[in-house]
């Protein structure tokens, strides 16, 4: 979550990928960095002892969310 803030403030479009247990304590450091609300992407808890095939319906989730996040965030700034 610190990186994509950090890349964020240098104008680098960023999405953090944050486990479902952790979603809240994301949404705590969005916020003390001044960036409530900010979107993160979020796939299920754990990962460590995931077989191949489930890390790779874990990614193919965060990647879609990602590409969703990105592209409407690109939308919002073209318009503006």
């Amino acid at each position: 979550m610190h990186d994509a803030i950090e890349a964020e403030r240098l104008g680098i479009p960023a999405v953090a990928v944050i486990t479902d247990r952790f979603e809240r304590s994301a949404q705590i450091v969005a916020r003390i960095n001044g960036l409530p609300g900010y979107p993160f992407a979020v796939i299920g808890h754990p990962v460590a002892n995931d077989s191949d095939d489930a890390l790779r319906v874990k990614a193919e989730i965060a990647v879609k969310r990602i590409v969703s996040l990105l592209t409407e965030r690109n939308s919002q700034t073209e318009k503006s």
